[in-house]
């Protein structure tokens, strides 16, 4: 049985689902519930594009509380207690993927939940996959939510 369970949300419909089955399982497990959503502000480091990187960044923050308080909202909705974490991506070398699974293990989550949204082909391999990433190098179980 798990007692922490962290579940990564972007705010797709895959995400919620995602989030849905994390609130049951805390739910029925009467776990505890965390909830991060990551904010990739590297990719936004190129000062040659000339906007105001500062403004930049907080809009992302801005849309990733957004994120975070939809969820937030559902959780209440069912009657369950999340804790939240807005991840900043600030280092070049890492992903997504990196910073789901550190925060998982500094949490320290027993499960890990994320939705998949079953990219295949071009598509997958231009947008990558996080679930795909989170599953390959987290060190506790991932369950995977397809869309």
């Amino acid at each position: 049985m798990y007692k922490r369970i962290l579940v990564a949300v972007d705010g797709s419909k895959t995400a919620q689902l995602a989030l849905d089955e994390a609130v049951m399982l805390a739910k029925q497990w009467q776990a505890q519930l965390r909830i991060v959503h990551a904010v990739d502000m590297v990719s936004l480091s190129w000062p040659e594009v000339g906007y105001d990187a500062a403004e930049v960044y907080e809009s992302f923050r801005k849309a990733g509380r957004k994120v975070i308080e939809k969820a937030e909202e559902s959780c209440r909705a069912a009657h369950v207690t999340a804790e939240t974490k807005l991840l900043e991506l600030d280092k070049l070398a890492l992903h997504v993927a990196d910073a789901v699974v550190a925060e998982a293990d500094a949490w320290p989550a027993d499960l890990i939940v994320i939705g998949s949204h079953g990219r295949r082909g071009v598509s997958r391999m231009l947008l990558g996959s996080v679930a795909e990433g989170v599953a390959r190098i987290a060190s506790k179980p991932v369950l995977l939510i397809r869309g």
